[in-house]
Order: structure tokens, then C-alpha cells, then sequence
């Protein structure tokens, strides 16, 4: 009987260890909630060539806009829908995305291959290199507020040139309900809290993408392209 007990002993912990191997503490909910199974469903939810062809209508406009660039980082970048639809755009272009979900990260790889993924959390990316374009594309809805100022920073300061942000926007901020969640989705005026926060950024040009768009639809998103002035 106590052999028996060993054996099974051994095999739950084979089972359940990598699991407790691969769970991480965060410094917010938000982190862990994206990180874990909502992330993974997520993924589900947001593949398709629809998604990409209207990233590439949004791109293209946004990018009529700016000078040539080199270098992009997307923070957030999820399974690599923007970024490929910016390799579309600019073959040439080196290509790097931040994503905290295992899962989607290991699809972000394929599309700009390993070296220029970091799977890791948005508050804990830490680089040297710089970027002709950082970008953020419905990911600030979803960190906790307290920790804004922190991302715009890194964004600011990752950036040689241009700053792009896509979000869901308010005047002022507020807290939605995001799919029976509570305290996961926030709206707010992220781009004009990034130029407050430094004076030497400035608008370049912004627009709104309608749900309902009959051609490219996007869900109600507002996007700025922003530029960093020496």
C-alpha cells in the first residue's frame, strides 16, 4: 500500500509540476490575468484575415504620415497581427514585440522570429537598444492605472522618433466592465497624458476607426501618432 501511495505521489507532482514551475508573481492583477487562461482565450478571439487587413489600411495611413523608419517595438504585441501587417508595409524594417502570454508569444516568433521576442511583462521589459517607432495598440486599456506613468515612460524613452498609441478613448478616465471582469479595462485620454507628461512630444496626426467600418472595421479604437522633438 505504501509503495503504491509513492507511486502516485509521483506521478501527481510529474503531472502538476510544470505548471507550478511556469506560475509567476506579478506586481499587478492585470498582469496575471492576460498572462494566464483569459490570455489564452484571447488569442482564440482575435485571429483572422479581417483583423489583418484592416491593420494594414490603418498602418498604411498612420505611416503616410512619418518619415522613413528602420526599427519598431510594439509593447503588447500578442500573436503579431500589427506587426505583420507592418512587415507588409515595411519589408525592410527590424521588428520586435513585447508579449506577457506564453502562448501568443510563441506565435509572435513566427512571424518576427525568436530573437526579437520578449516574453515578458510590459512593467519588467528593461533594454538598452532604441526604436525608430514604439507602439501600443489596445494594450494601455488594460494596465493598471497606477502603473501608467511607468509604461509612457518606457515608451518615450524606447523611442528615437515616433510614438503610435491606439487605444479606446475617454476625456476622462473610467472603468468598464470587460466581459463579467471588473477593474481589466480602463478608458482614458493615454495619448494626451503622454504629452503632458513630456512637453517635447508632439501630435502629428490622429484618427477614429468605426466598428462599423463597411470595408476595414476596427472596434471603435482612436489612434495618435505622436512625435518625440529634440
Amino acid at each position: 500500500m505504501a509503495k503504491r501511495i509513492q507511486i502516485l505521489v509521483r506521478q501527481i507532482f510529474k503531472i502538476n509540476a510544470p505548471e507550478m514551475n511556469e506560475k509567476k508573481t506579478y506586481k499587478t492583477e492585470q498582469e496575471g490575468f492576460w498572462s494566464g487562461k483569459f490570455g489564452n482565450e484571447y488569442i482564440k478571439r482575435n485571429e483572422g484575415s479581417q483583423i489583418l487587413a484592416s491593420n494594414v489600411h490603418l498602418f498604411s495611413k498612420i505611416f503616410s504620415s512619418i518619415d522613413p523608419i528602420d526599427s519598431v517595438l510594439e509593447f503588447g504585441a500578442n500573436i503579431g497581427l500589427n506587426l505583420e501587417a507592418i512587415k507588409q508595409l515595411l519589408p525592410q524594417a527590424n521588428l520586435s514585440g513585447i508579449e506577457i502570454n506564453s502562448k501568443a508569444a510563441e506565435k509572435l516568433q513566427t512571424v518576427i522570429g525568436k530573437e526579437n521576442t520578449f516574453n515578458e511583462s510590459l512593467l519588467e521589459f528593461s533594454t538598452t537598444k532604441k526604436f525608430d517607432l514604439t507602439l501600443i495598440k489596445g494594450v494601455l486599456i488594460h494596465i493598471n492605472p497606477d502603473f501608467l506613468p511607468q509604461v509612457y515612460e518606457k515608451l518615450y524613452n524606447l523611442s528615437r522618433k515616433y510614438i503610435i498609441v491606439c487605444e479606446y478613448y475617454n476625456p476622462s478616465p473610467v472603468s468598464v466592465n470587460y466581459r463579467g471582469h471588473s477593474d481589466r479595462l480602463f478608458k482614458r485620454d493615454f495619448a494626451g497624458e503622454i504629452m503632458e507628461m513630456f512637453p517635447k512630444v508632439t501630435l502629428v496626426d490622429y484618427g477614429f476607426v468605426y466598428r462599423k467600418d463597411r470595408m476595414f472595421p476596427m472596434d471603435d479604437v482612436t489612434w495618435f501618432l505622436l512625435k518625440k522633438e529634440e
